[in-house]
């Protein structure tokens, strides 16, 4: 499907983009809707970025869909927020089969209500063999808790003397977080114009190309993604190392 965007370097393109996904709220309050309105519309773009990573072959797309933070909002947003996230794993496992893309969420999982977390886990379970494209949800996830509960876990080998402390590297600790197996994402993206990373992949955007956009998430479509890659294609990634 490549063919499709001749602009850019098939060899060039990022193996996993992570995406701060914000501005469903302000997006609805500028047309003087309810805020819910605006998260519905933003499962639209969701839908096409997901289209476009899967025709550009691009590896693994990370969503910021719901941090631990977000448990603070009104609890009817909240209660709308995970019907909206039900409705979504019902209505898109079947695309995901035909497209050979597999579901997982990182987070704690376990503070989703039961039903979305039913729903979840049996359309990860569903779309378990596909290997075309692993979408990532962040649900319920925050980086520092993330950070937490991977000391704990390590903490906890070294004292039951599983681990050497003074052996422990930076491939142990990735090892013990939620995207252990993954490649780190080589682009984030982060839409709505606020230039902070709001507790997203603390650990795992050390070398990411950074792109913000002023466009409200539920307005990003494949035209400004595409755009975003023609970007990042650009831009000489030496990982801290002279240029040669």
């Amino acid at each position: 499907m490549l063919s499709a965007y001749p602009d850019l370097d098939a060899a060039n393109l990022p193996a996993h983009v992570a995406i701060i996904m914000d501005g469903n709220g302000r997006w609805a309050k500028k047309r003087l809707l309810n805020r819910i309105k605006g998260h519905e519309q933003g499962t639209e773009a969701v839908r096409s970025i997901v289209r476009t990573c899967r025709e550009l072959g691009i590896s693994i797309l990370t969503l910021y869909a719901f941090s631990t933070e977000n448990w603070q909002r009104p609890k009817t947003e909240v209660a709308a927020l995970m019907n909206l996230l039900k409705r979504f794993l019902e209505s898109e496992l079947e695309e995901m089969m035909n497209k050979d893309i597999r579901l997982n969420a990182i987070g704690e999982i376990e503070r989703l209500p039961e039903d979305v977390r039913q729903m979840l886990q049996k359309t990860m379970k569903s779309t378990e063999n596909n290997n075309s494209m692993l979408l990532n949800l962040a649900l319920s996830y925050g980086g520092r808790a993330e950070i937490v509960r991977m000391v704990r876990e390590i903490s906890k080998k070294a004292k039951n003397g599983e681990i050497d402390p003074d052996s422990i590297t930076s491939s142990i600790v990735s090892d013990h977080l939620y995207t252990r197996g993954m490649q780190d994402p080589d682009l984030l993206i982060r839409t709505s114009g606020e230039i902070r990373i709001s507790n997203f992949l603390l650990w795992q955007v050390a070398y990411s190309e950074i792109f913000v956009t002023d466009t409200l998430w539920p307005d990003f479509g494949k035209d400004e993604f595409v755009r975003i890659l023609k970007g990042y294609q650009q831009r000489e990634r030496r990982f801290g190392k002279v240029e040669a």
